[in-house]
């Protein structure tokens, strides 16, 4: 069913580690990149994934939803250790 007035909108996908999941990419960084940059008041580093897709939709919210059906049935993350965040911004 196609709307009459479609907007285009940037959707980013952020997919992280549960906080309880190990992030070897984000012990690495700290230990290797910033402590040894000389930033010891930076405690710890989590490394996340990040997609940007962009959507044609109706609304910020029928964006987020068709991106939010996508992720769950194409399988983009396992919830069992992931955390996903999916936000929409309208574009040009």
């Amino acid at each position: 069913m196609a709307r009459a007035s479609s907007n285009k909108f940037l959707v980013q996908v952020i997919i992280e580690n549960k906080p309880y999941i190990n992030d070897p990419e984000g012990e690495t960084i700290h230990r290797d990149l910033v402590v040894k940059g000389g930033y010891s008041r930076v405690k710890a580093v989590r490394s996340a994934k990040m997609l940007k897709m962009t959507v044609t939709a109706g609304s910020e919210k029928e964006a987020v939803k068709t991106v939010q059906i996508l992720c769950e049935e194409l399988r983009i993350f396992n919830p069992v250790v992931s955390n996903c965040t999916i936000s929409a911004q309208k574009t040009d």
